[in-house]
This record gives C-alpha cells, structure tokens and sequence, in this order.
C-alpha cells in the first residue's frame, strides 16, 4: 500500500485533530448512525488510555468510537476518494455516515477504503472509526480476556509493554484520478560503480507507464518506459549508515499522450548481504550500535509527535547510535522516512512478541502446556502472523534504511511444534523479500544446543541479561556465561550474532560505590561488561541495548512506573548509562 502524497495529480487531507470519543456502550448498539453522543473529545494521532484522568478509560477492555465530520474539498470533482487509517490498535472499523466502508485487524499497519459514491465534492461526511484492543491467541500480539467476579473485563498478554490503543497515528483522506499507480515495488544492485534501481509499477487502469530517476539536484539520472523495468545510474550516489543519499522515483500514467496521474517515491541505492559471520552494507562490513525502541512517551502513550521523533533521532545522534530495532510492532511510516533521510539503519519488526508461555511481563518462567497447539497457538495464529509478515514487507520493502526483517520476538524456539508453527512464516517472507536477510530475537532458554529454528534464519539475534534476570548483581559470573554462550553459539554456526537486547534497569537519581542493581551505576557496570565480551568475539556484529528509554508497561507490582531499562528516561533525560555508550560509539 502506497502512502498518500500530493503531487500535481493527488490531492490529500490529514485528519489530525480533536475527534468526538466514546467507550462502546450497550444502550447505543449503532454509534456510527448519527452524532455520537458524548462531551468527550479525544486527540488523534494518540492513544486514548492516558488521556483522560478517568481509571475506567485507562482499563478500558473492547471498543471505542472516533467521529469527526470533514468537508470533500469542492475541486475533488470527478475524482476517486480514498479514506486512510494509519494504524488503528487493534483492530478498526471505519464508517461513512451510517455504511461500514473497511475493517482491519492488526494494530500497526494502514488499510482502506474507496469511499468515491460517499464523497460528494464539497458536501460534508461523517466518519466514525471504532477502534477494539482486545488481545486473543489468535491475534498478534496475542492474549487473553478473562472476566473477574464483579464483571469486569481483564485484558493480560505476555509482553512487556503497555496496550496502548485508540488511533496512534495519522487519518487521511485523499483524492486520486480514476485511473492511477496502485502499487509500486523497489529494489537496488550494485556493479562496479553503476546503481541500478529495478522497479514494478501496477495501475489501476490501461495506460502508459513513464518513469525517471532524479537525484537531489532534480536532475535526471535515469529514464526509462514500461510497467517494470530497470535503471542504471553510471557514479551513483549510494545510500549508506551516515548518509541517507536518497533519489526520487519519478512516475507518471499517460493516456492519449497526457498525464493522468503522478506518484514520486524516494529511492535509496545500496545493497544488504551476509556473507558467513559478516553483514554487509554496500559490500562493507557493518556493526549495528543502537537500541531497541518503544514508541512511547507520556500522556500520548504510542501517539505518534513529531517533536518526539526529531528529538529522539538527535539523541541517538549525540550518543553515536547508528541502528535501531522497531520492538516490538512496525512503527510509524515517518519513522521509516526519516531513517530513510539520515542514514539511520533499521530492524523492521513484526509485532509478534508474546508466543512463549514460559515468559510473562519480562518475568522468566516455566511453560506448564504446549505454546504451539490446537489450545494456544494454532493455525488461526499463525494466519494472523502471516498477514502481519504481508502487510509489515508490503509497508516497508521500499525502505533503504530498513535491512533486515524480525519475524518475531521471543517465541518459545525450544519447544518442537516451534519448527512446524515457524518455517512456513519464513518461507513467506523469503518469497515476499529475497532481498533482505531475515532474523527473530531469541530469549534465554534458547541456547545453540537447544533452539530449534535458528538455521531457518541469516542472523541470529539474542536477547540475554545476564548479570539481571541471571546472575544478579555478579558481574563476574555474567561476564563468563555471556562469553561461553557466545563462543558456542559461533562454534554451531558460521552467521552473523547480533545482541538483540541487554541491559539492566535503572532508577535516575538512584547511586551506589556497590553492584547494587537499579542503580545508575550499575546498569553502567553491566554495560561495561558485555561491551568486553562483544570485542572478543569476531561473529559479534551488533549490540542494540535495551532500551532507548523508559516506556510503560502493564499495572502491577513487579514494574513500578513501567520499565525502567532506557538508558534515557521517559522524558527524554540521560541516565550516567547514556555517556558509557556515547564514549564507546562516538570514541
């Protein structure tokens, strides 16, 4: 799915702002069909949950309701009119007045609909958009509802994040000619100095598709006719870590010689391989320095800000990050764009987090069933994986900064039914993407002699917190485990390891001359010690520490205020941690 542009053929309006908001209610069976009754505004791009100071809203289990009237500008005459919902948690149904125009489960990528008989240019529509949270084992992220002895629904899932919901990101509505570039697929080789950029236009309608490449001077540096076809940049400029050198991919549909539509796409030449235990960049060898992510901030929960996103890619800057993992969803397409922009290098996740019985919350536990079964996590699952696979690389596949696909994180990779649930969701992404390598993050029970699936994959990443979850507070024994670990995993395979995640928590403000843990000084110290075990092992090509910042997770009383693992906190402060990793990378 394209994202909406304007351009001299498109016109689009974002629909950002105060919608009318209401929790789903028994007593109104049809809040689509006319005004929706309530006083209560609610912001969009957010999440709901924390905006109001309403302990109801903040539980709220099921489905909510957006309304907004928005006027068909009067020049869209003749034109098609698309709606578009960026991303709706967890799953969205969008009316126009009091007809059901498209419905989507899955809470982090866009979907649509051809709303041309409703949109009367220059009349007014009512949109409605109902938005449900609810978490199931068919659903990805999985849960489970349970109903307590007062009534009350009760959502619990197996990551440590908080369910944020409502509508995060953008909603737009856009005009397009009837005849128009419904899809448009991307992919780069390099010989010798020569960039080529193949390509696949597909339209909606019989016309002559016209393309050209234009650098960042707006002048031509390749042309070509035809629905696909390929374009060879002699000196190209090259997208690399550092250097976000993007072209422009210039297309136009003629009939009768005129242009009926026009659709430009940033385009970013280099290439991406493994090559035995190397990832290679453009043929140069790459290490991933950076962090696990959250999109998280307080009061907006996932809402998508702007002045988040600039702030927080000048802080990976300052720190002298290069790489960051979308954990553990697709995030926000401006993310993408802006890495795309400034070199920023990204892991690009599904939001397959919690398919292990034996984690809960973060905490480490023992499973007591099956986490791929008829009972958990079956068939019905593993479709909703393959969907959100679909949508993650039709999203995304023509991003440069995005080098690698994360299937999932954290699944329970021991357990034998892992293979037969697994290989097949593999197979998929090699056949959407041959380009780009692929790879999951293993959790700590999952060692080289016991993971059942990591040969299905180009790079093995792993999760481990030694010197936290195991051997706290010795750093001593962490330093030796953590060493032995690695050295059997690179006896078992000759691939790349990246460090998913390591670290340890910490509260600002909290100090100790001790390895007392939650003190600042010791997340330092921890750091400290992976970073010696990562330079004695050559397969070890990246360290992505988590996490960025705080974030929030679910209520209870293992997490006080969410987890406190950011080397930043959640407004954005450096902890001492935040200098340990700046004097490494940036030194």
């Amino acid at each position: 799915m394209l994202p909406p542009r304007s351009t001299r053929t498109r016109e689009l309006l974002r629909l950002d702002g105060l919608w009318r908001f209401a929790l789903d209610a028994a007593d109104a069976p049809r809040p689509y069909a006319s005004t929706l009754q309530t006083r209560r505004e609610a912001p969009v791009p957010a999440s709901y949950n924390d905006i109001f100071a309403d302990q109801e809203i903040h539980d709220h289990v099921g489905w909510v309701w957006y309304q907004r009237t928005v006027r068909v500008p009067r020049g869209w005459s003749g034109e098609r009119v698309f709606l578009r919902v960026d991303a709706a948690t967890h799953e969205g149904a969008v009316y126009v007045g009091d007809r059901l125009v498209a419905q989507h489960v899955g809470g982090y990528t866009p979907f649509e609909a051809d709303i041309t008989e409703l949109a009367i240019a220059g009349e007014e529509i009512r949109v409605t958009i109902g938005v449900n949270n609810e978490l199931t084992n068919r659903t990805i992220p999985p849960g489970t509802i349970s109903v307590d002895e007062r009534g009350r629904r009760r959502q619990s899932y197996r990551h440590d994040f908080f369910n944020y919901a409502g509508l995060p990101r953008s909603v737009w509505l856009y005009s397009v000619p009837d005849v128009h570039v419904t899809a448009l697929r991307t992919r780069t080789t390099i010989t010798g100095t020569t960039g080529v950029v193949h390509y696949d236009v597909e339209a909606s309608g019989e016309a002559e598709v016209r393309v050209r490449l234009v650098d960042e001077d707006g002048e031509t540096a390749a042309e070509a006719g035809g629905a696909s076809g390929a374009l060879s940049v002699p000196d190209a400029e090259l997208w690399r870590p550092g250097h976000g050198y993007l072209y422009e991919l210039q297309v136009e549909l003629l009939a009768d010689e005129a242009v009926v539509d026009a659709y430009g796409l940033p385009v970013g030449i280099r290439t991406v391989e493994v090559r035995g235990a190397r990832f290679l960049i453009n043929g140069e060898p790459f290490a991933f320095r950076g962090f696990g992510k959250h999109e998280d901030s307080a009061i907006r929960g996932k809402g998508r800000d702007d002045a988040l996103l600039v702030h927080d890619f000048a802080l990976m800057e300052w720190v002298g990050a290069n790489s960051f993992r979308t954990a553990h969803y697709p995030y926000a397409e401006e993310t993408l764009e802006y890495a795309d922009r400034h070199g920023i290098v990204v892991i690009d996740e599904t939001a397959a987090v919690g398919l292990n019985l034996g984690l809960g919350g973060g905490v480490h536990g023992v499973a007591e069933q099956a986490a791929f079964s008829p009972e958990m996590f079956d068939e019905h699952t593993q479709r909703a994986h393959a969907q959100a696979i679909r949508e993650l690389i039709d999203r995304d596949r023509n991003h440069p900064s995005v080098v690698m696909w994360c299937l999932m994180n954290e699944p329970d990779s021991v357990e034998p039914g892992s293979r037969e649930y697994f290989a097949p969701l593999v197979e998929l992404a090699r056949e959407l993407d041959p380009t780009r390598p692929l790879t999951f993050a293993g959790e700590y029970r999952a060692h080289a002699d016991t993971d059942s699936i990591a040969d299905l994959f180009d790079v093995i990443t792993l999760n481990r917190y030694y010197g936290w979850y195991s051997d706290s507070a010795d750093l001593v024994a962490a330093e030796r485990h953590l060493e032995q670990e690695l050295r059997a995993w690179t006896d078992a395979y000759d691939k790349p390891i990246m460090i998913g995640e390591y670290g340890a928590d910490s509260y600002a403000g909290l100090h100790s001359v001790l390895d007392q843990p939650w003190s600042e000084e010791y997340q330092q110290r921890l750091l400290e010690t992976f970073h010696r075990v990562f330079d004695r092992i050559d397969a070890v090509v990246g360290e992505h520490v988590w996490n960025f910042a705080d974030f929030q997770t679910s209520p209870g009383f293992f997490r006080v205020d969410g987890n406190k693992k950011g080397v930043f906190t959640r407004d954005r402060q450096p902890k001492a941690a935040a200098h340990v990793l700046r004097a490494r990378w940036r030194g």
